[in-house]
């Protein structure tokens, strides 16, 4: 019994084996803290000062550009210099849009213009950072240790996805928005520190400066890996078509259940941890294809069923099991990533994810309105 228990635990090797996964770790896991907590009191700061949805939902708009061109770049940045320069440089910028922020909510009156200023840029160095982010983790973990990586990082985002909104709900609501900014900042501060302790990362065969060939040369190269593109189709098709959250207002009050509004929202990242922690099965998995289309098909079906149950707790449910099925199908994905692609392409590679990962769900929310 207690060895089959121990096979369901997540893996800790790549926690135990290696010092920069273990900084790297903690530094995300502190900074995504931070994020969450900001993204939580930018908007409600934007509807305090316009008390307009449509001013709201303009920050979505103002993020997704930055996001997109930064994010290609940044791959083509990973693949050519340090990436613990990349990181630690946008970890500095976030902290110190982090600090604009603090400012100006303690302004009398503060402003308007620089909370979409700031989206914009949190927004840029997300889209630099996260390539160099994702092809530091094969450099620093053993072959067979990827998956467990994977995992342990897909704990890490959704622990911070969790207790950072909870956190910022909290202090806004309590303390103020100056408060929670300051959160912020004194997390991408440690974040910073962290940083600094990470071994040098520097190209594979030297790197190249960043330019438009390199970008199209990883796209050749991702056209040319069938697997790479399905994974990336797949990934996009799952969002696209089964999308849910911006009808989950209108499922509350179907429902006659308001109250589950919150609920609903934080059901899928539930799933995802319920699968990370049970997560030392997948280890063992070899066929990561076949484990990328069982959790996309898993997370349509549940998202389907949801839209059909009348019962609000049978729909929270289905909604936990579709955040598990998404955590199932980025692990998949993960390993076919890391283990597959060469050091000297794997920013650029991790660049096209952005776009698979950002343009989804934006889609996905078209297409539900």
């Amino acid at each position: 019994m207690t060895e089959k228990l121990s096979a369901l635990l997540p893996d800790l090797s790549p926690w135990r084996s290696s010092r920069d996964f273990r900084l790297l770790w903690v530094q995300g896991l502190v900074a995504y803290f931070g994020s969450f907590t900001a993204m939580v009191a930018l908007p409600l700061q934007i509807k305090e000062l316009t008390g307009s949805p449509l001013a709201v939902g303009a920050m979505g708009a103002v993020e997704l550009v930055p996001l997109v061109v930064c994010g290609l770049y940044g791959g083509a940045l990973a693949d050519a210099v340090d990436r613990r320069r990349v990181i630690l440089g946008t970890e500095v910028c976030l902290g110190l849009l982090a600090g604009v922020l603090l400012v100006n909510a303690l302004l009398p009156e503060p402003l308007l213009w620089p909370l979409y200023v700031v989206a914009a840029g949190v927004s840029a160095c997300a889209g630099l950072q996260r390539p160099a982010l994702d092809a530091l983790i094969a450099r620093i973990v053993p072959h067979d240790q990827l998956t467990a990586a994977a995992a342990l990082n897909a704990l890490r985002w959704q622990l911070g996805a969790i207790a950072g909104p909870a956190a910022a709900g909290l202090v806004v609501a309590y303390a103020g928005h100056p408060v929670a900014y300051a959160t912020t900042v004194c997390c991408f501060v440690f974040s910073v520190l962290l940083c600094l302790r990470l071994s040098p990362a520097p190209p594979a065969h030297g790197g190249e400066k960043p330019s438009l060939r390199g970008i199209v040369e990883g796209a050749r190269y991702a056209w040319s890996r069938p697997v790479l593109l399905g994974t990336y189709a797949v990934d996009l098709a799952a969002m696209v078509l089964a999308f849910p959250h911006t009808l989950f207002p209108f499922l509350a009050d179907e429902l006659g259940a308001p109250w589950s509004l919150g609920l609903m929202y934080a059901a899928g990242s539930v799933g995802a941890v319920l699968l990370s922690l049970t997560s030392g099965w997948t280890a063992r998995v070899r066929r990561h294809g076949l484990m990328v289309v069982c959790g996309a098909a898993g997370w349509g079906l549940a998202v389907a069923v949801a839209g059909l149950l009348e019962n609000v707790w049978l729909v929270l449910l289905c909604l936990v099991a579709a955040g598990a099925g998404d955590m199932l199908s980025g692990l998949g994905r993960s390993t076919i990533w890391n283990q597959t692609i060469p050091d000297e392409l794997r920013g650029r590679l991790a660049g096209i994810e952005v776009l698979s990962y950002s343009v989804g769900p934006q889609l996905g929310q078209v297409r539900t309105h």
